[in-house]
């Protein structure tokens, strides 16, 4: 293994912001002037790969610059996808929810970028920092929200139709992407999380629709009071995704930031023990996304927790090279699968 990439692998995944900020000013003023806007404020760099800025005015806007060529090809499906649905005569006034589409400029000479209306609200993640006892309506609020996108797109369908789709292309992302998932203990783990969904997946009916796919509160815009007014980045959005992952998203992650644990030991226990903790069954229950038994309950967290692993392996090279990600996120997890997989 070379020096480069062993520092890589300890690296933190997104550079400071005190290292980067002065050179990011710079592109956003540089992007700014570029459309002929005053200034850039708040420039800062994302998780994948992109420089995200505002724009003052009437209304105010966000600009988002990719950084890489997997970030243009983010940017390109988000576009896609919001264009999609708020076209969709079928989700009415639901469509307030999303950023609408100023200028998409992802090809040609000039800088690429992405120009989208600021919501209003903050994100979830942020109002529950500051006022924790609002988790329970946040959650049930955006729970609601993301409920009638699936009720107006969704059909009832069976899961092990799509298994190429939901499962397979994602187990290969982390083969190809997590250097620990391409071989040894790891590549055997992998296989048998594979195979455990085969099983546990098969004859289920699930509803298939439009899925936002990374339906966690910082995606959740909201008021004071914690009802949501906007729902934010929809790259990974597919049009016919199992629909319940977004609630179990939303539950998984609320009490992964709620508990201060890493995302991969919350799923793990839930493998653990074989159920989810009651408070999550209970939010999924009311949200109408609760699996009818436990082996469901917990296949589809490792479904939620493979779309989450392998969603963010593919928007970043930074996170399959992360040795401490990889640590927290995906090892607990395959160990608990691969310890408890039937010869």
């Amino acid at each position: 293994m070379t020096l480069t990439r062993t520092l890589r692998g300890v690296l933190p995944l997104r550079p400071a912001g005190l290292l980067t900020r002065p050179a990011d000013t710079r592109r956003a003023l540089a992007l700014a002037d570029s459309l002929g806007a005053d200034g850039a404020r708040a420039a800062r760099r994302t998780f994948s790969d992109l420089l995200v800025f505002e724009l003052d005015g009437d209304p105010p806007a966000l600009v988002k610059h990719p950084r890489s060529a997997r970030a243009t090809d983010s940017l390109t499906d988000e576009c896609a996808t919001v264009r999609n649905l708020a076209a969709d005569e079928r989700l009415g006034d639901w469509r307030r929810l999303l950023p609408a589409l100023r200028l998409c400029r992802l090809d040609g000479p000039r800088p690429s970028l992405v120009v989208e209306s600021r919501l209003p609200g903050v994100p979830a993640d942020t109002l529950l920092r500051r006022s924790p006892w609002l988790a329970r309506p946040v959650a049930l609020s955006a729970l609601e929200e993301i409920r009638r996108l699936h009720r107006a797109t969704g059909h009832a369908g069976q899961a092990t139709d799509r298994f190429a789709d939901w499962v397979d292309s994602r187990v290969a992302v982390l083969a190809d992407e997590i250097p620990w998932c391409g071989r040894g203990r790891g590549a055997d783990a992998l296989g048998a999380l594979r195979d455990r969904l085969a099983h546990d997946f098969a004859g289920r009916r699930l509803l298939v629709g439009w899925t936002h796919g990374d339906f966690h509160p910082g995606n959740v815009l909201t008021d004071r009071r914690g009802t949501v007014c906007g729902l934010i980045d929809w790259a990974g959005a597919v049009p016919d995704g199992p629909c319940v992952l977004d609630c179990h998203t939303f539950v998984l992650t609320l009490r992964h930031q709620r508990e201060r644990r890493q995302f991969g030991h919350v799923v793990a226990d839930v493998v653990r023990a074989g159920a989810l903790p009651p408070g999550d069954r209970t939010l999924l229950a009311e949200a109408g996304a609760l699996g009818p038994d436990p082996r469901g309950q917990v296949a589809l967290t490792l479904l939620t927790w493979l779309w989450h692993v392998a969603g963010n392996a593919r928007k970043s090279a930074r996170y399959g090279r992360s040795r401490r990600w990889v640590a927290d996120n995906v090892v607990p997890v395959l160990d608990e699968v691969a310890a408890r997989a039937t010869p």
